[in-house]
């Protein structure tokens, strides 16, 4: 299936959506997620974990953290890369919050956000819980992330664009969904656990560049997992939330096309067209970053021969990831300039080390970056990440590379061990090289393994 929108493959539905939705997750059985979709779901279960190990040590975890155990919030679920445990659904919060601190999870376009982080801490939570296998809250992970996907490309462009965050909103559904999928919820419950999921989602884009947007990824999870076990307990909400007057699309989807799923047999589920981050910011900002590092490598120019640079991108990345002036670490992940000054300059933008407040207030960084215009311009939903650069260098040579990282991989072995090497340079410092090693072959290949067994061996000694 394609990266782009979904949508034209399918009968638009007139009515009752959300209650269509609520069928394919009752009915489709864990069976029907095939080898291929599971091996694509244990990689976004290892890059998880990488980030999430990593993320732990950000002062926004330890600040949650505090306050859940204060709270009472001591428990049994295991907090990834940390010695805490917590109730299961502190434990959520926090472990999808710490999943997204280093904006270096991945990220799906037709969901326009980062769907793993929002529903794998909800499934493998609940999995724990109802003593079920890691195998179990993959399949049922795929599901969820299956319905994030249908339910952010019927919601359209404009929920984004107008400042929601995907991640906290759509991923709220995608949560819900894994966890009605796993709970074995009828079609009735799974429909007013979407219903509440309506009520519950929200985050604002315009937290990007604070703490504020890792929070999102962990209030979806938390959230879709209130919705599906209030809803398995009797809570009623609106079947219909998703389409009714003042509904979820009325009120935050102005562009929404709302269509019956029924994919065809053999159609690969949307898990397959997930994209992994190998640079830790923004995903818009990595088309730039190959782009720069691929012209300073091949022309073998310094950073003081750079005259001027401009960056031709997608007019929505205006409201994402163009902070002109960043002040922080975190600031600089949301700055094309800054990032293009980054690769320009050979700094390694895989490393979360590199993203700190001294490097955004590096005075050769500072003059490299105002020597990068911004230019926006409209391009097709389906490529929307890619972007243009030209580099003008002082001996005359203008250079131009295009590079769009928005295209999901077809070698599967290749990516494995990519990810493998992400995952080692995030978690082995932390944990030492073997107990990382022990956690990435339990995230591959592991089946009967508990849940809370994994995320134990991921706490340091």
């Amino acid at each position: 299936m394609a990266a782009s929108s979904v949508a034209d493959r399918h009968t638009p539905v007139a009515t009752a959506p959300t209650q269509a939705l609520a069928d394919w997750i009752a009915a489709t059985p864990a069976s029907a997620v095939d080898r291929r979709a599971l091996r694509w779901a244990r990689h976004c279960l290892m890059d998880w974990i990488g980030v999430t190990v990593a993320g732990a040590r950000d002062p926004l975890v330890a600040i949650l953290l505090e306050d859940a155990l204060a709270d009472g919030g001591a428990g049994d679920i295991p907090i990834a890369g940390l010695t805490a445990s917590l109730r299961p659904s502190d434990a959520i919060l926090v472990n999808g919050t710490a999943g997204h601190a280093l904006d270096f999870d991945d990220v799906n376009r037709t969901m326009h956000g980062h769907p793993t982080v929002a529903v794998l801490p909800a499934v493998l939570t609940a999995a724990a819980v109802e003593g079920r296998s890691l195998e179990d809250a993959l399949r049922s992970f795929v599901i969820g992330y299956e319905i994030a996907c249908r339910i952010g490309d019927m919601t359209g462009d404009g929920h984004y664009d107008s400042g929601w965050h995907a991640t906290a909103t759509v991923g709220t559904f995608g949560a819900a969904a894994g966890v009605c999928h796993l709970l074995g919820l009828d079609a009735a419950r799974t429909a007013h656990a979407l219903g509440l999921a309506t009520t519950l989602a929200s985050g604002l884009k315009s937290q990007f560049g604070t703490m504020g947007k890792p929070l999102h990824a962990g209030r979806a999870a938390q959230n879709g997992t209130k919705a599906a076990r209030w809803a398995a307990r009797g809570f009623v909400s609106r079947p219909d939330g998703l389409e009714c007057v003042q509904g979820f699309w009325e009120t935050q989807g102005p562009d929404a096309v709302p269509y019956d799923m029924h994919p065809a047999p053999g159609d690969p589920f949307l898990i397959e067209n997930n994209l992994f981050k190998f640079h830790a910011a923004c995903y818009m900002t990595h088309s730039a970053i190959e782009a720069n590092r691929r012209l300073r490598s091949r022309h073998c120019f310094a950073p003081a021969q750079v005259r001027k640079v401009r960056l031709k991108v997608s007019d929505a990345s205006l409201r994402m990831c163009n902070i002109p002036e960043p002040e922080t670490g975190l600031q600089v992940k949301f700055s094309l300039r800054h990032t293009a000054a980054l690769a320009l300059a050979g700094r390694n933008t895989g490393a979360v080390e590199t993203f700190t407040d001294a490097v955004a207030n590096d005075p050769d960084l500072i003059d490299l970056r105002r020597l990068v215009e911004v230019e926006p311009v409209k391009i097709d939903r389906d490529a929307r990440s890619r972007a243009e650069v030209t580099v003008e260098l002082t001996d005359g040579r203008i250079l131009h590379e295009t590079h769009d990282v928005g295209v999901p991989a077809t070698d599967l072995d290749d990516q494995e061990a990519k990810l493998s090497e992400k995952f080692a340079a995030l978690v082995a410092p932390l944990i030492g090289a073997e107990k990382t090693e022990a956690v990435r072959s339990t995230a591959l290949t592991g089946t009967d393994t508990a849940p809370i067994d994994l995320l134990k061996t991921t706490q340091p000694d």
